[in-house]
């Protein structure tokens, strides 16, 4: 039962961090990224589809992402999804395919972004401590119900606390790895 625990907590950081690497991105770093555009939704025949769905991203220049739709007619759609997206980009549409100019950032838009980034580290690092307390509140239940002796809890919970710090290493690392690629770029 106790390994079940210790185990389960380290599955549901890893969910944690995977949704953090996920979520950072999205985040626009400067550099033609085709993750910026995983959140489109296009009204495809009265559908909502994903961009990716309708469309090839391909990245013919390190600051372009150029869309080409399978169907040449969901052109304007396309076009329309991201325009009201919350992107900050102008799509520039030839009549065969859509480009997108990354641009430039400044300096101020870079430390704005790269506080962003520090947001999403400190909800991932929480969600973490989260998988901890559910993992120590279990392991308490279980001494409880006489399942695990006290010295079984306290060296559970010291492999808990370890998983933990392991976890929160890696979300530093990978939020300092964004915040360089950001200010870089």
């Amino acid at each position: 039962m106790n390994n079940e625990t210790i185990q389960k907590a380290k599955e549901n950081m890893e969910k944690s961090i995977k949704v953090f690497r996920k979520n950072l991105a999205s985040i626009r770093a400067g550099v033609a990224n085709a993750s910026i555009l995983d959140g489109i939704q296009v009204g495809y025949y009265g559908a909502p589809t994903p961009l990716k769905q309708i469309s090839s991203v391909s990245i013919p220049e390190p600051r372009v992402l150029l869309i080409t739709p399978y169907d040449i007619n969901s052109l304007d759609d396309i076009e329309h999804a991201l325009l009201a997206s919350n992107l900050g980009l102008n799509p520039a549409n030839d009549g065969k395919v859509i480009r997108l100019v990354i641009p430039q950032l400044t300096g101020e838009r870079r430390q704005e972004i790269a506080k962003e980034v520090g947001k999403e580290a400190e909800e991932a690092k929480i969600a973490v401590r989260n998988v901890r307390r559910d993992a120590m509140n279990s392991l308490k239940r279980q001494l409880k119900d006489d399942e695990i002796t006290e010295d079984e809890q306290r060296n559970l919970e010291k492999e808990v606390q370890k998983v933990t710090d392991d976890s929160i290493k890696e979300i530093d690392k990978i939020a300092d790895d964004k915040r360089k690629e950001i200010t870089q770029g």
